[in-house]
């Protein structure tokens, strides 16, 4: 049986240069100190200052004083680390010319969306809203209870088309294409942030859980260089909103 607010979007095959748009009501936007464009603050990366003056990533945004956004990609930050064009308008944003800025700071950014991405996947599966085993999965995803699917970046081709084939028969999507989202990171990897052998094929089975991975996922493919997930990208609008309600610098 269908169930509705579970239902996978459709496939749109849209790529976007930008952080993915997060749909719904309220969201305070902030303004990239690199390029001007102004985004919901969840989908771009706050920059913050240690006490020593080294700019550090702040990816849950809880660093207290001021802070900086970025709504660039590893590779252009790290130009711009290297041009010296970040240091100018983190300058300008921080309003001291005191700081430093670590050599490896693309890594740490990366590091940082990595870890508060699958912290939470292991928080959803606590919470029993994220279920592994394939023939788990397939059950749920042909009774149409699947929110979201993902899979390990090593995982079988075979074995995420079929877990996919069942989603879209229990979703009522079939001919659609839809399929789950390749993680950037593989079995080994989520195994340990899951605390279970062999976490190949995850699947989500709350919408609003789902949506919470989604919104974190996206911001970490888009730092990556990745295409936005067109598949499921329309799930991150249960966790938060396009409609801006503000857009400065902090």
């Amino acid at each position: 049986m269908r169930t509705p607010r579970n239902d996978p979007p459709e496939v749109t095959g849209e790529t976007d240069a930008r952080p993915p748009r997060v749909r719904g009501t309220h969201a305070p936007e902030r303004r990239c100190v690199l390029t001007g464009v102004c985004a919901p603050a969840q989908q771009l990366v706050r920059l913050a200052l240690s006490p020593t003056g080294e700019v550090l990533p702040d990816v849950l945004a809880k660093a207290p004083g001021r802070g900086a956004w970025i709504a660039v990609d590893r590779t252009a930050l790290e130009i711009a680390v290297t041009k010296g064009k970040l240091k100018g308008a983190l300058a300008r944003a921080f309003k001291t010319g005191e700081i430093t800025i670590p050599a490896d700071l693309g890594e740490r950014v990366a590091d940082a969306l990595r870890r508060v991405t699958l912290e939470r996947l292991g928080l959803e599966a606590r919470a029993g809203f994220l279920i592994t085993g394939n023939e788990r999965i397939e059950t749920a995803a042909r009774g149409g209870t699947v929110a979201l699917l993902l899979h390990a970046n090593d995982a079988a081709a075979d074995g995420r088309r079929k877990l996919a084939q069942g989603w879209r028969v229990g979703s009522d999507q079939e001919g659609s294409g839809v399929e789950g989202t390749i993680l950037p990171v593989d079995r080994t990897v989520l195994s340990v942030a899951l605390g279970r052998e062999n976490a190949v094929h995850m699947a989500l089975i709350d919408a609003r859980a789902a949506a919470r991975v989604l919104a974190l996922l996206g911001r970490w493919q888009f730092y990556l260089g990745s295409a936005r997930d067109t598949a499921n990208g329309d799930l991150a609008g249960e966790a938060g909103a396009d409609t801006a309600v503000s857009c400065d610098a902090n």
